[in-house]
Parts: C-alpha cells; structure tokens; sequence
C-alpha cells in the first residue's frame, strides 16, 4: 500500500474531527461517537492517571486518515466487564508483567460493537492486516504482554479469528423485542408464576405512590444530570473499593448537552414531580437499541430497582419500537425478568510463547463450558425463548 504511515494519539482530541465522523459513520452506536469518545477523556474520566492512557492507531493515505481504532495502554483490568485478572496471576507466576496491556473497546461501556473503523471504499481485509501488523510492532518494541479486543462487533471478530486472534466466550443478558407490541404480550411470554411476580413488584411501586417517568432530548438539562451524577456516586459508594466509581461529574452534566442529550434517557422515579425524583436510571439508545448504564436511589425501596431498570425501560422500548435492550453487566435476577443470554466475544493475543500457548489451550476449553452453561441458564428461563426477528 503506496503513501501509508501508522500514527499513534495519546489523545482522541488530536485527530481532526470531521475525518473520525467520517471513518465512524453516521450509524455508529452512541458509544463509539467522537463525541462520547472525546468526552471520557475531557471529562477527566479516561486519563492516564486512572489508569487509562489513549493511545489510539490512525493509518493515513498521505495526510488523509483512513483508518482508526480506539485502543488504551492499561495498567489495571478495572471498568472491562471482562474479567482477565487470572490471567495477571499467571504471569505474575511465569516471572512476566502483565501490564500495561493494549485494550480496545468502548470504555466503561459492556456493549458488543468493537472494530477498526475503515473508509468503506478502502479494502477492508487489507487494511485491518496492516493495522494488526502495527499492532505487533508496538506491543513487542514496548514489551506489551497482550493485546484485547472487547465485545467485539461479531463479523469483525471472525476475520479476526481467521487472522490467529483467540477468541474467549463470556456472556450478556439481553432482551429482544422481537414481534411484542406492548408491555401485555411482553407480560404473556412468563409461565404464570412469574408473571404474577412481576406484577406484584409493579404494583408494589404503585403503592408506594412512585411513577417512572422517562426523560430525554430537551427535558435534560445540566441540572437533571447532575442529579444522576449524586445517585450513581452513591450507589458506587456502597461498594466500598469495588463500587466501580469512574465516570467524572463533568461526564454526566455534559450529556445534557445538544450533542448528547437526545441519545439519553433518564428513568425518574419520584412520587410528584420527576425533577425531584428519589431515584433514577440511565439508559443509552440509538433509536433501535436501548443499553442501560447507571442507576440510584435515596433509599432502599423494595422493587424500585428492577421498575426503574427493567420494567420502565422495556416499557418504553416497546412503546419506541426498540429491537433490543442490554440492561448491562452481571445479575441472575434479569434473567426472571425477559432477559435471555447470548455469547460475547473477546479477542486475544499474547506475545510470549508459553504464555500464549497456556492461554490458547485454556481458552478453548473453557469455551465450550461457557457455551454449554449460556444452553443451561437459558433452558431455566421462565419463558420461552423466541427466534430473533
């Protein structure tokens, strides 16, 4: 390839913006924006010094960018959703540094879509080999470990497999719309016991005197997010040092901004007026998928957390003609709630042989169980799982 260089960014803020709306695509999901990229990093909550430096790959045409991934040098494996901690133990027993290591994804954010970004009239194949091969140049030259690719978009990652890349399976609650048209035929997938649970927990709100109200587009301001900024504080704050509180203030008033705002939707729980709410939850949606993110509450109120995280926004997706909704990482509870669980994969590389050979033969192995417990999770559904339409 004629007139090529490979650059490397330790700030997104670097690249010139109208080239990375062009090589994101005007579809691209909310959370691979240069503008929500651009705001991790200003904000304050993706830097350096919390563990996350930038060091995103740009290939240029001469002084045209027509290629680019997001990738970050890390030095923990927190804010990943994709726990590799047993692997920092195993090369810390094989005498070996397994950091900083090369990550690419969205940060913070469990949501399947990662890739390089490539001009479409560019070959695709060819340019994601040479970016891969600049990859290895900077991971061996810098004595880098490993290089992880997460929740990655799924044809991506078989040419990524078919390139040597080890994939590893982990799993994601998700709830599908399929053909239902409103909260009613979702309620009619449960077996009877369930769906009478659901209903009593609904109804459990109501008593309480507390409505859901969603709040997007022009009904944000820096006020209302500020106000989720306290509850997401606190309710990390619970946790003590796993409360996974990385996410600045200055992150969350600026998605009220025009940019950001219509992409958001805040779930206000409250008894009167839905700007003085005793809780909230925040989603993400494109218009066809619904991701949820964060959420918190004044006070422990029995139910409030699966209406205002589940019930609410499934509510609204069908409502919004929504295809999908990821509630986000972790909890058995969604699965009683419509959420089945579908595979995510992960891709690896390891430069170290023996580490890598360890790792490849793991992988595989574990794999298999991890298809086999999704079959086994699913099987125990208290509903019937549709095909995807």
């Amino acid at each position: 390839m004629k007139n090529i260089s490979i650059n490397w960014y330790n700030s997104i803020s670097d690249i010139e913006e109208r080239h990375l709306y062009k090589l994101l695509g005007e579809n691209v999901i909310p959370f691979y924006r240069s503008s929500w990229l651009s705001l991790l990093e200003s904000s304050g909550s993706i830097t350096s010094s919390e563990g996350w430096q930038p060091c995103h790959l740009v290939v240029r045409r001469g002084s045209l960018p027509i290629a680019f991934a997001p990738l970050y040098l890390k030095i923990h494996s927190y804010g990943e959703f994709v726990f590799d901690q047993s692997f920092a133990q195993l090369a810390n027993d094989m005498g070996l540094s397994y950091y900083p290591k090369l990550l690419g994804m969205s940060p913070l954010s469990p949501v399947e879509g990662y890739r390089f970004f490539i001009l479409p009239e560019e070959d695709m194949i060819s340019v994601t080999k040479l970016m891969i091969n600049a990859i290895d140049e900077f991971a061996i030259s810098n004595q880098i470990l490993s290089c992880n690719f997460l929740y990655v978009d799924s044809e991506w990652g078989q040419l990524l497999e078919s390139l040597g890349w080890s994939q590893w399976f982990n799993q994601q609650s998700i709830w599908l719309r399929n053909q239902k048209k409103s909260f009613d035929e979702y309620l009619a997938m449960f077996n009877a016991n369930q769906r009478r649970n659901i209903k009593r927990e609904r109804s459990a709100i109501i008593k309480a005197g507390i409505k859901v109200t969603p709040l997007t587009g022009a009904e944000l301001d820096v006020d209302l997010m500020g106000l989720m900024y306290c509850f997401y504080e606190q309710h990390c704050s619970r946790w003590g040092h796993w409360g996974s509180k990385y996410l600045a203030k200055a992150f969350f008033e600026a998605l009220a901004q025009p940019q950001h705002r219509d992409q958001i939707v805040l779930f206000s729980a409250h008894f009167e007026d839905p700007r003085l709410p005793v809780g909230m939850a925040l989603c993400v949606t494109d218009g066809n998928d619904l991701w949820g993110r964060y959420w918190g509450a004044k006070e422990e109120i029995e139910y409030l957390h699966f209406e205002a995280c589940y019930y609410s926004p499934i509510e609204w997706a069908l409502k919004n003609n929504i295809k999908s909704f990821s509630p986000g990482a972790g909890g058995s509870h969604k699965h009683r709630r419509g959420f089945q669980v579908l595979p995510r994969v992960s891709l690896h590389r390891w430069y170290q042989n023996d580490f890598d050979a360890l790792l490849r033969s793991w992988v595989k192995k574990v794999n298999t169980l991890m298809l086999n417990e999704i079959d086994a999770v699913n099987a125990e559904l208290p509903f019937e799982i549709e095909d995807h339409a």
